[in-house]
């Protein structure tokens, strides 16, 4: 069976930092891009950041761009999120996500139809 577990998430800061994980199990996500995802109280979820499998280049929503860095570890099936610099407005239940299949696209996958495997995410709060 396919999972994704995150963790990490917690109480922090503005300004302040965590490190969020998930794990993958079931198959073998070397060989899937993934992404991270989060969806703060009333709002809809929203694309955070994704990284692909064949050459780990990565891509991120503008408003976490330079604070925020995705980054995988095939040994360890082992998704990360570096968030530096946290904000208010940024607490929100994180998701990690996975495509269904392996492509070789030079395409970004920003949107949240792209991944057919999700975790059950991981709260972040920030408090000033």
């Amino acid at each position: 069976q396919v999972q994704l577990v995150e963790s990490g998430g917690g109480l922090v800061q503005a300004g302040g930092s965590l490190r969020l994980s998930c794990a993958t199990s079931g198959r073998t996500f070397s060989t899937l891009d993934m992404g991270w995802f989060r969806q703060g109280p009333g709002k809809e979820r929203e694309f955070v950041a994704t990284i692909k499998w064949i050459n780990r280049s990565t891509y991120y929503a503008d408003s976490v761009k330079g604070r925020f860095t995705i980054s995988r570890d095939s040994t360890k099936n082992t998704l990360y999120l570096q968030m530096n610099s946290l904000k208010l407005e940024e607490t929100a239940v994180y998701y990690c996500a996975a495509q269904g299949r392996t492509t070789y696209s030079a395409s970004y996958k920003y949107q949240e139809e792209e991944y057919a495997y999700w975790g059950q995410g991981t709260q972040v709060t920030v408090s000033a």
